[in-house]
């Protein structure tokens, strides 16, 4: 087998939820690139239909399901419509997670949006049950499947730099030196949460072929202001945030049979971030 082959995905299926997302959308494009069937799994039916309109005008094998991943019947169902179209699932990819959102009531306080000390217990709440509940209802879900098919197949959590690092609040500050906002809590905990549920895993999985990684992308430009912009880009070693089709070949790395010897790991790409 060559090093190309190695790569490939043709055969296997994929679920990737988040899928709509600003990497999720990327992840499922580079997944059926390289052979797969997808599996597009997300809440936003709107955003579902343009991207299988997309991905199927390519001539891609896609399914797209409309499911809240907080919801144990919402995923069994997907997993059924999943296994009743494709008849299998090769490679999870957890994608979906809540980006921090700042509170509105907070700055008509005169507090910064994510400040600690003020910050609401219902949307804590609401984020844990997302980037960590529903990460695990549907590796769950996956998991029990991939045993069925003989106890082989590649499950990636996508991770954050904020879940190895604690994040620097300074990026937030205005060129006055005001504090705009903060990173919120529930974002580098829930982040560090999926570095245990990763290991975790891994090592459950023992001496079968189903293997467990991470993938920690840095910062994704995605639309910020030249502020954020600088004053992210100064934190790198590269100088610059991430382009959003910089992830997808370490995806497909550890989707694929190149990474047959990893588990249990973390690919980082950041553009130095955490070397420093």
């Amino acid at each position: 087998m060559s090093i190309l082959d190695k790569f490939s995905l043709k055969g296997k299926v994929s679920i990737v939820t988040g899928g709509v997302g600003l990497l999720g959308k990327e992840f499922c494009l580079t997944l059926a690139e390289a052979g797969s069937s997808v599996v597009v799994v997300d809440l936003d039916r709107e955003k579902l239909r343009k991207t299988a309109d997309e991905l199927l005008g390519l001539g891609y094998k896609v399914l797209v399901v409309v499911t809240d991943i907080t919801n144990p019947s919402s995923v069994i169902a997907m997993m059924e419509q999943t296994i009743q179209t494709f008849g299998r699932v090769d490679v999870l990819v957890n994608s979906a997670a809540l980006d921090p959102k700042f509170d509105p009531e907070a700055v008509q306080k005169g507090i910064a949006p994510g400040n600690f000390e003020e910050y609401p217990l219902d949307q804590w709440d609401a984020a844990m049950k997302v980037n960590l509940t529903g990460t695990f209802l549907v590796t769950q879900a996956v998991a029990r499947q991939m045993v069925k098919q003989g106890k082989k197949g590649s499950i990636i959590n996508i991770c954050s730099t904020y879940g190895l690092n604690g994040p620097d609040q300074r990026i937030y500050l205005t060129e006055s030196g005001e504090q705009l906002a903060f990173k919120p809590v529930y974002y580098p905990v829930s982040k560090a949460g999926i570095v245990g549920f990763t290991k975790y895993l891994a090592a459950y999985y023992m001496n079968t072929e189903i293997r467990v990684n991470m993938l920690t992308p840095g910062g994704v430009f995605n639309g910020h202001n030249d502020l954020f912009v600088k004053n992210y880009s100064a934190k790198t070693i590269l100088g610059r945030m991430a382009r959003k089709d910089e992830m997808n070949g370490a995806l497909l790395f550890l989707a694929s049979d190149a990474s047959s010897y990893m588990t249990g790991n973390n690919v980082v790409v950041d553009g130095g971030w955490t070397a420093w």
